[in-house]
């Protein structure tokens, strides 16, 4: 069903090809919802008035598609500024980029999000399986419907979280609201736009897929600091605390004292090379949420 501001919302569409997808979906999500509940209200309040004619004056308040497509623009900027990716003030060598790993937040930003997703992917894929089980089984009842149009209703809204953990974390700008849904549909037409609607089974996709990375990233992770820093004590463990390399078969081994420096530095080169592969995992993640969580146009 063909709605009198259709045009608009193309127009506007156009107006804001070359930015940021995320900045895409809000700005189209703001405009449905807003022209959407202010014709509503206008033809209340007028009866009989054609649908076009109130419609005129509600975009000259709400502003011309270039106008409103300049202003998400503008806003993007300012959101792209604030994320913490912070530009570099000049061009940097690559031993310089690698081994300043450490004076960049988005490395620390990286760590932390690998480490949390071992628990975030585990409620994902533990709610997302339980849903489609349960759906699958209730379906030939009366609340099998209902119930799972609750959960992919859920799964939007865990994807909308999501997003907003991304951006935090990882500076990939995503969506600040969710995708309007149109009124004018009806039930069941809302529940067949649910279905079709790519990105309900993206996200219910990117759940599902969220436990093995995190385990892929929380083992990774855990596993190169760890050693990394028992590598740079290693000095410490032997000659202070005693502690052997490493046992077998009840034999302590110890590395010789001319080998220590080479270990100290072997762990810190190992630890800013897993800060710099966190980064680039964090700057991949934040790419791949954004592919899948982010309705395409």
């Amino acid at each position: 069903m063909r709605r009198p501001f259709d045009d608009y919302l193309s127009r506007l569409r156009k107006a804001l090809i070359g930015a940021d997808p995320a900045t895409i979906q809000d700005a189209l999500s703001d405009a449905e919802e807003h022209l959407t509940t202010a014709l509503e209200q206008a033809l209340e309040k007028e009866c009989g008035a054609s649908p076009e004619s109130v419609l005129e004056g509600i975009v000259q308040k709400y502003g011309a598609p270039e106008e409103v497509a300049a202003a998400y623009k503008e806003m993007e900027a300012m959101t792209t500024s604030a994320l913490i990716r912070p530009r570099a003030a000049g061009p940097k060598s690559p031993v310089r980029r690698f081994f300043g790993v450490f004076g960049d937040i988005r490395a620390y930003a990286a760590v932390l999000y690998m480490c949390l997703s071992l628990v975030t992917g585990t409620i994902y894929f533990t709610w997302a399986v339980t849903g489609l089980s349960l759906s699958a089984g209730l379906i030939i009842l009366v609340i099998g419907l209902p119930f799972l149009v609750l959960f992919l209703l859920s799964t939007r809204g865990i994807a909308l979280i999501e997003g907003r953990l991304v951006e935090a974390v990882l500076g990939e700008r995503m969506p600040r609201r969710p995708v309007f849904f149109r009124r004018d549909l009806g039930l069941w037409g809302g529940i067949k736009a649910l279905f079709r609607d790519r990105t309900t089974w993206l996200a219910i996709l990117y759940m599902v897929l969220q436990l093995p990375l995190g385990i892929v990233y929380f083992t990774l992770i855990v596993t190169l600091v760890a050693v990394s820093l028992a590598l740079i004590v290693e000095p410490v463990l032997t000659y202070v605390f005693f502690l052997p390399m490493y046992q077998t078969h009840g034999h302590d081994f110890y590395l010789p004292g001319w080998s220590m420096p080479f270990v100290v530095i072997g762990g810190v080169l190992l630890l800013v090379a897993t800060f710099n592969v966190a980064r680039g995992i964090g700057r991949l993640h934040g790419r791949y949420a954004k592919a899948l969580l982010v309705k395409g146009e």
